[in-house]
């Protein structure tokens, strides 16, 4: 498992940018704008990440920044998003959780996207490293509880 990012949202990215770049002395490494979707998200590293990721490609840790576009403003601690990691195999990996007791609130149905809870509630991401072709059960497998 890779620690790949942290998501928060925003509800300036331009004030958001301004003093996480600016002030805080991040660097954007990376913008994905989505017409169809109405959000725009920016990662941000370290110089020293950033650095890292021009040499080696290798795109960790990073700060994902969230601007939804219609959103007005967040209330109750909804800035936050998700912690994200890259697995090697994301079946073996929500078996393994289901074994142990922890609910897959959005399965991987997929073959590439699944989110879990801690016991605090945090939202935690995990990614396929690559693709895996989608599959049973987890294509069946419906959604528990928000994520």
């Amino acid at each position: 498992m890779r620690y790949l990012h942290t998501m928060v949202r925003v509800s300036d990215l331009d004030a958001s940018l301004d003093f996480y770049c600016n002030k805080l002395g991040l660097r954007e490494i990376r913008r994905i704008e989505n017409e169809k979707g109405r959000f725009t998200l920016a990662f941000l590293a370290t110089p020293y990440e950033a650095k890292r990721i021009a040499e080696d490609g290798i795109e960790s840790p990073v700060v994902e920044l969230t601007y939804n576009w219609d959103e007005k403003g967040y209330g109750g601690g909804r800035n936050f998003g998700h912690l994200a990691y890259r697995v090697t195999d994301i079946y073996a990996t929500c078996e393994s959780l289901m074994a142990a007791g922890v609910t897959i609130n959005r399965p991987p149905r997929d073959g590439r996207m699944a989110f879990i809870r801690s016991p605090d509630g945090i939202s935690i991401e995990l990614l396929q490293d690559g693709h895996l072709e989608p599959k049973e059960p987890w294509v069946s497998m419906p959604n528990t509880g928000s994520w």
